[in-house]
Formats: structure tokens, sequence, C-alpha cells
């Protein structure tokens, strides 16, 4: 393979590298975001997504121009040209890892959920006035959700909440139904953590 074919190579799996690392970006900034506690961060790459099946198409076209390259049959050597020495990121090796990197990278939105750190469990409420907590539960319709690990991001952020009991948040159909004392809680706190992550409620409560 001589240079110009190796810097051909380099440069096709580099553009299907930044292409998948472009198609996770909507998926990979939530968790960044709980981790580095940038949470209005969240939702800063969620218009990625209606481009996403175009991203993860460039990235497989990309690497399989990059392993043809790699894998095809080479001219005949000159008898007289000394061989070419290899270098390691010219090697089949290096394309492997980073194949294997892309397809982490795509694959990111169904194994996410499983990164977030895990909730720590909530003490019992107490009502240290003696009344007795007054239970809701209410449904919000959340925009902007692209994957599971946005909807982890906003169940993280709801449970901050002093006075929730509980979150559930549905990524398919983009919701939130939350349980929480309202003696403790007010629907405004919830929404302003669930607005918090980047993404917006679609039926706000009217205040």
């Amino acid at each position: 393979m001589n240079n110009a074919s190796l810097a051909s190579a380099k440069s096709v799996f580099g553009a299907g590298l930044l292409a998948a690392v472009a198609a996770s970006l909507c998926c990979i900034t939530p968790l960044l975001a709980v981790i580095g506690g940038l949470s209005g961060a969240a939702g800063a790459f969620a218009w990625v997504e209606p481009y996403r099946p175009y991203l993860v198409g460039l990235t497989v076209a990309a690497f399989v121009v990059a392993w043809y390259q790699q894998l095809r049959p080479k001219p005949a050597a000159d008898c007289c040209a000394a061989p070419q020495k290899l270098t390691f990121l010219q090697s089949r090796g290096f394309l492997g890892l980073v194949t294997v990197l892309a397809a982490a990278l795509l694959t990111f939105p169904y194994y996410a959920a499983i990164l977030y750190p895990r909730p720590q469990a909530r003490a019992a409420l107490s009502a240290t006035s003696g009344a007795l907590p007054t239970w809701q539960t209410r449904t919000y319709r959340i925009g902007g959700m692209t994957c599971a690990a946005c909807a982890q991001h906003v169940e993280q952020a709801v449970q901050q909440v002093p006075g929730v009991q509980a979150v559930s948040v549905s990524y398919d159909q983009a919701t939130a139904q939350v349980r929480f004392d309202a003696a403790q809680a007010q629907p405004a706190q919830v929404e302003s953590a669930i607005n918090s992550t980047g993404y917006h409620i679609l039926n706000p409560t009217s205040h």
C-alpha cells in the first residue's frame, strides 16, 4: 500500500469515526451532564437526532471502504524496491480498534441507561408538623428527548426534588409521571427540575 493509499484509508475511517461520534452525541451528552453536573447541557445536541440514520449510514459506508482498502489484493511489488514497513496507525489492528470504538458509539443509545449512577434510596418522608403527606401524581409531556439515556437524565434530576417519592420517565411516550408530597414540593419545583435538564415540558402547569 503506497503513501497515497494509506492517507486515503486513514481519512476514510477518520471520517467514519467522526460520523459515529456525531451520531451518538444526542445520547452521550445527557450522561456527561449527569457526571459533570452540567445539567442544562443535556439537550444541547438533541437537534442531531433527525440526522442520526444518515450519520449511521455514513459511518458504516466509511468503514466498509476503509476495510476494502485494507484487505484488497496488493499490486505486485517492484523487485528492486525496498518493502515498506507499516506503522501501527496503518495496520489492520488499529483499524479494528477504531471499528470497535465506532460500533460502541453507534450502539450507545441501547446501553446508555445502565451507565447512569444508581439513585440513592430516599428516606421515608417524615411529617414534622404532624400532618399526613398530601400525595399528588402529575404526568408531564416532555419534548427534546432522543433516547432512553435522556429519560434517565430527567429521572435523576426530578429525584433530587425534596418531597418527590417516585418518578417514571418514558422516552417512547415522551412523558414523565411524578408522585410527590404537595406539603414539601410544589409542581413548579418539579417542572423546574425537568426544564433544568435542557429538555422542555410541553404541558406546563399554569401558575
